[in-house]
């Protein structure tokens, strides 16, 4: 079995100070430490997939292309350090107009990882830095790692291998 690092988007990856939503490519901005730790990660065997709220798209303020052009160029920054998500899932949902099963804390979309890539949730950690990532991890069986948004994520390292034990 796959041993995994769950990640939310907005606030651990990429900055989101000043922008309630990330709309356009070019204003992406990685948070400071996260390319180091997720080549760390990677180095270590986990797999990295993203798990994303963006309900913007049924709110209507930004649409499925927009949000796939933000990916694509997230991906294109960190290929540029050699890093490789291994998928990035997202709910287009939003509360106040549908309900859905895979906005978070629910745990669709981790359930859906964890069975494609056969991921062990035991070795796993979810890293977010809001309570309702910390719901779906603690939902799907697997530890969740609270950050503060927009912090240097190398922080995050030392953090797993106490946990883990790892090197």
């Amino acid at each position: 079995m796959n041993k995994a690092i769950f990640l939310d988007r907005d606030g651990v990856i990429i900055s989101d100070d000043g922008l309630y939503y990330i709309t356009n490519p070019y204003d992406i901005k990685i948070n400071p430490g996260i390319t180091e730790l997720l080549s760390w990660l990677q180095s270590e065997g986990y797999l990295l997939i993203v798990i994303s709220n963006q309900g913007g798209i049924a709110r209507g303020i930004y649409t499925f292309s927009d949000t796939e052009r933000v990916h694509s160029r997230l991906l294109d920054l960190l290929k540029d350090h050699r890093i490789k998500l291994d998928e990035i899932y997202y709910c287009p949902h939003h509360p106040e107009i549908e309900k859905c099963i895979c906005r978070k804390p629910d745990t669709v979309l981790i359930e859906k990882a964890i069975s494609r890539f056969n991921i062990d949730a035991g070795k796993s950690f979810f890293i977010g830095d809001r309570e309702t990532d910390m719901e779906a991890a603690k939902n799907a069986g697997i530890e969740g790692i609270l950050v503060n948004a927009n912090q240097d994520m190398s922080l995050v390292k030392e953090i797993i291998k106490d946990k883990k034990g790892t090197s």
